[in-house]
Protein backbone atom coordinates (compact mmCIF):
# COMPACT_ATOMS: atom_id res chain seq x y z
CA UNK A 1 0.00 0.00 0.00
CA UNK A 2 1.43 2.70 -1.22
CA UNK A 3 1.73 6.14 1.54
CA UNK A 4 -1.10 8.82 1.04
CA UNK A 5 -0.52 11.66 -1.17
CA UNK A 6 -1.29 14.30 1.36
CA UNK A 7 -0.97 18.33 1.24
CA UNK A 8 2.73 19.63 1.39
CA UNK A 9 4.06 23.10 1.74
CA UNK A 10 3.91 25.83 0.74
CA UNK A 11 0.68 26.70 2.34
CA UNK A 12 -1.60 29.38 2.05
CA UNK A 13 -0.34 31.83 4.73
CA UNK A 14 -3.61 31.79 7.37
CA UNK A 15 -4.43 33.10 10.92
CA UNK A 16 -7.39 32.31 13.25
CA UNK A 17 -7.73 33.22 16.83
CA UNK A 18 -7.54 30.11 19.36
CA UNK A 19 -8.93 27.83 18.84
CA UNK A 20 -9.36 27.52 15.67
CA UNK A 21 -12.05 26.54 13.05
CA UNK A 22 -11.58 23.22 10.85
CA UNK A 23 -13.75 25.12 7.95
CA UNK A 24 -11.49 27.80 7.55
CA UNK A 25 -8.21 26.01 7.26
CA UNK A 26 -6.91 25.55 3.66
CA UNK A 27 -6.55 22.53 2.83
CA UNK A 28 -8.93 20.77 5.18
CA UNK A 29 -7.67 18.17 7.64
CA UNK A 30 -8.29 14.60 7.19
CA UNK A 31 -9.69 13.36 10.19
CA UNK A 32 -10.41 9.58 8.45
CA UNK A 33 -13.85 10.36 7.66
CA UNK A 34 -13.28 8.67 4.31
CA UNK A 35 -10.36 6.47 5.06
CA UNK A 36 -10.46 5.07 8.73
CA UNK A 37 -11.94 1.09 8.96
CA UNK A 38 -12.33 -0.35 12.24
CA UNK A 39 -11.92 -3.86 13.28
CA UNK A 40 -13.67 -3.94 16.45
CA UNK A 41 -10.74 -3.62 18.69
CA UNK A 42 -12.54 -1.28 20.99
CA UNK A 43 -15.79 -3.18 20.57
CA UNK A 44 -18.17 -2.39 23.93
CA UNK A 45 -15.86 0.26 25.58
CA UNK A 46 -16.52 3.83 26.40
CA UNK A 47 -13.94 6.66 25.92
CA UNK A 48 -14.07 10.46 27.28
CA UNK A 49 -11.60 12.65 24.28
CA UNK A 50 -11.24 15.97 25.25
CA UNK A 51 -10.57 18.21 22.37
CA UNK A 52 -12.57 15.84 20.52
CA UNK A 53 -13.87 18.46 17.96
CA UNK A 54 -11.34 18.89 15.74
CA UNK A 55 -7.67 18.05 14.81
CA UNK A 56 -6.50 15.27 16.54
CA UNK A 57 -9.48 14.06 18.46
CA UNK A 58 -11.98 14.41 16.15
CA UNK A 59 -9.21 11.76 14.55
CA UNK A 60 -9.43 9.74 17.26
CA UNK A 61 -13.21 10.53 18.00
CA UNK A 62 -14.27 8.66 14.66
CA UNK A 63 -11.48 5.97 14.76
CA UNK A 64 -12.72 4.54 18.28
CA UNK A 65 -15.90 4.59 16.90
CA UNK A 66 -15.34 2.79 14.25
CA UNK A 67 -13.64 0.21 16.49
CA UNK A 68 -17.15 -0.54 18.66
CA UNK A 69 -16.56 2.15 21.17
CA UNK A 70 -19.45 4.83 22.76
CA UNK A 71 -17.38 8.33 22.92
CA UNK A 72 -18.34 11.51 24.36
CA UNK A 73 -16.49 14.70 23.74
CA UNK A 74 -15.46 17.39 25.54
CA UNK A 75 -15.18 20.89 23.50
CA UNK A 76 -15.02 24.91 24.22
CA UNK A 77 -17.95 26.83 23.48
CA UNK A 78 -18.21 28.53 20.29
CA UNK A 79 -16.55 24.61 18.77
CA UNK A 80 -20.13 23.24 17.97
CA UNK A 81 -20.50 22.86 14.74
CA UNK A 82 -17.10 20.68 14.45
CA UNK A 83 -18.41 18.68 17.69
CA UNK A 84 -21.65 18.23 15.90
CA UNK A 85 -19.62 17.25 13.03
CA UNK A 86 -17.66 14.39 14.61
CA UNK A 87 -21.01 13.15 16.75
CA UNK A 88 -22.41 12.10 12.75
CA UNK A 89 -19.43 10.41 12.23
CA UNK A 90 -19.58 8.50 15.64
CA UNK A 91 -23.58 7.85 15.50
CA UNK A 92 -22.87 6.60 11.87
CA UNK A 93 -20.86 4.03 12.95
CA UNK A 94 -23.58 3.05 15.24
CA UNK A 95 -21.92 4.06 18.53
CA UNK A 96 -23.43 6.41 21.13
CA UNK A 97 -22.15 9.77 21.12
CA UNK A 98 -22.13 12.84 23.75
CA UNK A 99 -21.40 16.03 23.64
CA UNK A 100 -20.09 18.08 26.54
CA UNK A 101 -19.54 22.00 25.73
CA UNK A 102 -16.87 22.40 28.60
CA UNK A 103 -13.81 24.19 29.77
CA UNK A 104 -11.57 21.79 31.35
CA UNK A 105 -8.78 24.22 33.23
CA UNK A 106 -12.49 24.89 35.25
CA UNK A 107 -12.84 22.48 38.32
CA UNK A 108 -16.75 22.40 38.79
CA UNK A 109 -16.93 22.26 34.38
CA UNK A 110 -14.34 19.21 34.36
CA UNK A 111 -16.05 17.67 37.64
CA UNK A 112 -19.84 18.07 35.44
CA UNK A 113 -18.09 16.60 32.03
CA UNK A 114 -17.53 13.50 34.22
CA UNK A 115 -20.66 12.91 35.78
CA UNK A 116 -21.97 13.57 32.45
CA UNK A 117 -20.32 10.25 30.98
CA UNK A 118 -21.00 8.78 34.17
CA UNK A 119 -24.81 9.19 33.96
CA UNK A 120 -24.56 8.77 29.65
CA UNK A 121 -22.37 5.38 29.78
CA UNK A 122 -22.22 4.41 32.82
CA UNK A 123 -18.98 3.90 33.28
CA UNK A 124 -15.32 4.52 31.34
CA UNK A 125 -13.24 2.55 30.14
CA UNK A 126 -10.84 5.43 27.72
CA UNK A 127 -9.60 8.68 29.04
CA UNK A 128 -8.18 10.60 26.34
CA UNK A 129 -6.08 13.93 27.91
CA UNK A 130 -6.22 16.04 24.13
CA UNK A 131 -7.36 19.33 24.87
CA UNK A 132 -4.76 22.19 25.12
CA UNK A 133 -3.68 25.94 24.90
CA UNK A 134 -1.16 26.90 22.80
CA UNK A 135 -0.35 30.79 21.31
CA UNK A 136 2.64 31.94 19.80
CA UNK A 137 5.14 34.36 21.03
CA UNK A 138 7.70 37.14 18.86
CA UNK A 139 9.90 37.81 22.91
CA UNK A 140 10.17 36.60 25.97
CA UNK A 141 8.73 39.32 27.39
CA UNK A 142 5.62 38.95 25.60
CA UNK A 143 4.59 36.57 28.07
CA UNK A 144 3.11 37.35 30.72
CA UNK A 145 2.08 35.71 33.88
CA UNK A 146 -1.46 35.26 32.91
CA UNK A 147 -0.82 33.58 29.97
CA UNK A 148 1.58 30.83 31.67
CA UNK A 149 -1.10 30.13 34.08
CA UNK A 150 -3.43 29.63 31.69
CA UNK A 151 -1.09 27.41 29.53
CA UNK A 152 -0.62 25.09 32.61
CA UNK A 153 -4.18 25.33 33.94
CA UNK A 154 -5.22 23.43 30.48
CA UNK A 155 -2.23 21.63 29.87
CA UNK A 156 -1.16 20.07 33.23
CA UNK A 157 -3.46 20.92 36.00
CA UNK A 158 -6.77 19.77 33.99
CA UNK A 159 -5.36 16.66 32.92
CA UNK A 160 -4.11 15.73 36.45
CA UNK A 161 -7.90 16.81 37.83
CA UNK A 162 -8.98 14.32 34.82
CA UNK A 163 -7.47 11.53 35.83
CA UNK A 164 -8.30 11.96 39.50
CA UNK A 165 -12.05 12.43 38.90
CA UNK A 166 -12.07 9.63 36.89
CA UNK A 167 -10.44 7.19 38.40
CA UNK A 168 -12.94 5.09 40.17
CA UNK A 169 -14.35 4.59 36.80
CA UNK A 170 -11.02 3.78 35.12
CA UNK A 171 -9.71 1.23 38.03
CA UNK A 172 -9.05 -2.30 37.34
CA UNK A 173 -8.91 -2.58 33.20
CA UNK A 174 -9.01 1.51 32.20
CA UNK A 175 -6.27 3.40 30.39
CA UNK A 176 -5.69 7.18 29.86
CA UNK A 177 -3.46 8.74 26.93
CA UNK A 178 -2.12 11.77 27.22
CA UNK A 179 -1.35 13.67 23.97
CA UNK A 180 1.85 15.44 24.96
CA UNK A 181 4.03 16.64 22.11
CA UNK A 182 7.77 16.73 20.43
CA UNK A 183 7.81 19.89 21.84
CA UNK A 184 8.73 17.99 25.19
CA UNK A 185 12.20 16.96 24.02
CA UNK A 186 12.65 19.74 21.58
CA UNK A 187 11.11 23.16 22.54
CA UNK A 188 9.99 25.11 20.37
CA UNK A 189 11.40 28.63 21.76
CA UNK A 190 8.09 30.62 20.77
CA UNK A 191 5.95 28.64 22.61
CA UNK A 192 7.76 28.55 25.48
CA UNK A 193 4.54 27.84 27.62
CA UNK A 194 3.15 25.21 25.82
CA UNK A 195 6.34 23.54 24.96
CA UNK A 196 7.08 23.69 28.86
CA UNK A 197 3.14 22.05 29.67
CA UNK A 198 3.92 19.21 27.33
CA UNK A 199 7.30 18.44 29.17
CA UNK A 200 5.39 18.30 32.66
CA UNK A 201 2.31 15.97 30.65
CA UNK A 202 5.60 13.52 29.29
CA UNK A 203 7.18 13.39 33.26
CA UNK A 204 3.54 13.00 34.56
CA UNK A 205 2.16 9.93 31.80
CA UNK A 206 5.53 8.34 33.18
CA UNK A 207 4.88 8.93 36.74
CA UNK A 208 1.27 8.20 36.78
CA UNK A 209 1.44 4.42 35.15
CA UNK A 210 3.88 4.06 38.08
CA UNK A 211 1.89 4.95 41.09
CA UNK A 212 -1.62 3.64 38.99
CA UNK A 213 -0.46 0.31 37.86
CA UNK A 214 -1.64 -1.31 41.50
CA UNK A 215 -5.13 0.19 40.47
CA UNK A 216 -5.09 -1.48 36.94
CA UNK A 217 -4.73 1.49 35.19
CA UNK A 218 -2.35 1.67 31.73
CA UNK A 219 -1.14 5.36 31.09
CA UNK A 220 0.77 6.25 27.71
CA UNK A 221 1.19 9.23 25.85
CA UNK A 222 1.70 10.19 22.10
CA UNK A 223 3.96 12.68 21.17
CA UNK A 224 2.87 14.05 17.61
CA UNK A 225 5.29 15.81 15.85
CA UNK A 226 3.90 18.75 13.31
CA UNK A 227 0.07 17.93 12.73
CA UNK A 228 -2.31 19.91 10.40
CA UNK A 229 -4.99 21.09 12.77
CA UNK A 230 -6.50 24.13 13.65
CA UNK A 231 -3.57 24.70 16.24
CA UNK A 232 -1.27 25.53 13.42
CA UNK A 233 -3.40 28.53 12.60
CA UNK A 234 -4.40 29.73 15.84
CA UNK A 235 -0.71 29.18 17.79
CA UNK A 236 1.87 29.88 15.28
CA UNK A 237 2.52 32.70 12.94
CA UNK A 238 1.64 33.04 9.48
CA UNK A 239 5.27 32.39 8.03
CA UNK A 240 5.57 28.85 10.27
CA UNK A 241 2.26 28.13 8.80
CA UNK A 242 2.92 28.71 5.09
CA UNK A 243 6.04 26.45 5.66
CA UNK A 244 4.78 23.95 8.12
CA UNK A 245 6.03 20.54 8.07
CA UNK A 246 8.79 20.89 5.25
CA UNK A 247 10.93 20.25 8.00
CA UNK A 248 9.86 16.49 8.40
CA UNK A 249 11.87 13.58 6.00
CA UNK A 250 8.25 13.31 4.66
CA UNK A 251 8.32 17.08 3.86
CA UNK A 252 4.91 17.56 4.93
CA UNK A 253 2.85 17.58 7.95
CA UNK A 254 0.88 14.49 9.76
CA UNK A 255 -3.03 14.66 8.76
CA UNK A 256 -5.16 13.73 12.51
CA UNK A 257 -6.09 10.61 10.43
CA UNK A 258 -2.18 9.76 10.54
CA UNK A 259 -2.03 9.41 14.31
CA UNK A 260 -5.31 7.50 14.78
CA UNK A 261 -4.18 4.21 14.90
CA UNK A 262 -1.43 5.09 17.52
CA UNK A 263 -4.36 5.65 20.43
CA UNK A 264 -6.35 3.05 19.04
CA UNK A 265 -3.64 1.01 19.72
CA UNK A 266 -2.52 2.19 22.90
CA UNK A 267 -6.38 1.81 24.29
CA UNK A 268 -6.87 -1.99 23.04
CA UNK A 269 -6.41 -4.61 25.28
CA UNK A 270 -3.99 -5.98 23.10
CA UNK A 271 -1.92 -3.45 24.69
CA UNK A 272 -2.22 -5.17 28.48
CA UNK A 273 1.46 -4.70 29.00
CA UNK A 274 1.83 -1.09 27.47
CA UNK A 275 2.40 1.79 30.29
CA UNK A 276 4.37 4.54 30.66
CA UNK A 277 5.35 4.38 27.04
CA UNK A 278 6.38 7.61 25.01
CA UNK A 279 5.23 7.14 21.51
CA UNK A 280 6.53 9.48 19.12
CA UNK A 281 5.01 10.14 15.68
CA UNK A 282 6.64 12.80 13.80
CA UNK A 283 6.84 11.73 9.96
CA UNK A 284 10.64 10.51 10.21
CA UNK A 285 12.25 13.04 12.42
CA UNK A 286 14.07 11.97 15.15
CA UNK A 287 13.33 13.61 18.29
CA UNK A 288 15.06 12.55 21.42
Amino acid sequence: MALPEYPKPPFKRQQQSFPGKTSRMDPRPDHGEDSYEGSAQLQGKRALITGGDSGIGAAVAIAYAREGADVAIAFLPGERDDAMHVQEQIEAAGQRALLVECDISDAHQAADLVEQVRSAFGGLDILVNNAAYQRYFESFDDITLDEWRRTFETNVHAVFNLVRLSLPMLENGGCVINTASVNSKKPKPNILPYAATKGAVANLTIGLAGLLADRGVRVNAVLPGPIWTPFIPAGMSEEEVETFGDQTPFGRPGQPAELASAYVMLASDKASYTSGALLTISGGAVVV
